[in-house]
């Protein structure tokens, strides 16, 4: 550290003994002390990464819900090879995929068990409406980005929801998709039918 920035860092040392020293002190009058705490929190501010206190100030605000005109939610879910768009409202729990009843195009039950893991995790079962186009893959991956797409439509929508759903993993975006075919192979990995002769 060179002479100069060596009475840089003591000069503002000092500045920073002194607003914390009319802070503590009550000798001064309390708009000269309002000032000193005005000083020493610009202070602070200046020292601090202007992203840590971007972030700072954000994690501090309460969040707001993300609603459209119409008051839903909107979210976009995906898995594997399917993308859903997903819209919620509060509601009796009705589910409508690609226009159809959530029983009829999920038949299987452990699809619509899927589906309506985020509701479950979150406790509000039976209390929005769902309406949902999701195209691409198959019917697992369509079930799975349905329920990414809520996840995110309920966080959108009751911003408190977050920590929840997260924890549960519901948020993340499950980033397993097949392999790509190679080469002098059969698919990813399995080789052809080996011949001795």
């Amino acid at each position: 550290m060179s002479a100069p920035e060596h009475a840089d860092t003591a000069a503002e040392d000092t500045a920073a003994e002194e607003t914390a020293a009319e802070a503590a002190g009550g000798e001064a009058g309390g708009g000269e002390q309002l000032s000193g705490l005005d000083k020493a929190a610009a202070t602070l501010a200046s020292l601090l990464p202007t992203g840590a206190a971007a972030a700072a100030e954000d994690a501090a605000r309460p969040t707001e819900p993300k609603l459209d005109a119409q008051g839903r939610a909107y979210a976009t879910g995906k898995r594997k090879d399917a993308v859903a768009r997903v819209w919620i409202k509060p509601g009796a729990g009705r589910v409508m995929v690609n226009g159809r009843d959530a029983e009829t195009y999920f038949a299987r039950a452990t699809l619509r068990m899927v589906m309506n893991q985020p509701f479950e995790a979150a406790d509000r079962r039976d209390q929005f409406d769902v309406m949902a186009t999701v195209s691409g893959g198959g019917l697992s991956g369509q079930a799975g980005a349905v329920r990414h797409g809520i996840s995110k439509a309920l966080a959108n929508f009751e911003p408190g929801l977050r920590p929840v759903l997260k924890k549960g993993g519901f948020l993340t975006r499950d980033s397993r998709v097949v392999e790509r075919k190679k080469y002098g192979k059969a698919k990813a990995r399995r080789s052809f039918q080996f011949s001795k002769r």
